[in-house]
Formats: structure tokens, C-alpha cells, sequence
């Protein structure tokens, strides 16, 4: 099984800032099954990412989407915690 790669094992939790992070760049959009989004453009990171959209890679410092879900069940920062990076084409399909 693979190990994630955000933060070593005994390394302290450090809590979201999600006003800093959605500060002046992120919209809200609504999906066809009524649930709110929020969507922010990236400029890209030293990362790649795997788009849910089409399985496909998201190579490093490539502009991209990172989108999540303002409805969920334990509350915002969950969703928050739990953003998705995206092709900006696969988001709008």
C-alpha cells in the first residue's frame, strides 16, 4: 500500500487555514446534482496531482483547478481537507 505523501508519519498536524487558503481567488459553483463547490485556479506547484476526472496526471507548475466540496457532511474544513486537483477541461465536462 502506498504511503501518502503530504506529511511524514511524526510530523505535527498543522490545522487549515481556509480563509487564507479561498482568500480573493475561489468561486462557488453548483454541479448538477445541487451540491456547492468551491473552485480555485492554480498556477501550478513543484507536485503533480491525478485528475478524478480522467485518471490522467497534472504535470508539475501546470494551471489547474482545485475544487471542494462546501456541503459535506462533517463541515467545510472537511471538505476543505479532502480537495481534489483537476484538468480545468475535465472540471467543466
Amino acid at each position: 500500500m502506498r504511503r501518502g505523501r503530504k506529511r511524514p508519519y511524526n510530523a505535527e498536524h498543522v490545522p487549515l487555514d481556509v480563509e487564507a487558503f479561498t482568500r480573493g481567488r475561489a468561486r462557488t459553483e453548483t454541479d448538477r446534482q445541487g451540491r456547492r463547490w468551491t473552485v480555485r485556479t492554480v498556477s501550478g506547484s513543484d507536485k503533480s496531482y491525478r485528475c478524478p476526472g480522467c485518471g490522467g496526471d497534472i504535470a508539475p507548475r501546470a494551471q489547474h483547478l482545485v475544487a471542494w466540496n462546501e456541503d459535506h457532511l462533517f463541515g467545510s474544513e472537511a471538505g476543505l481537507a479532502e480537495r481534489r486537483h483537476w484538468h480545468t477541461q475535465c472540471w467543466r465536462r
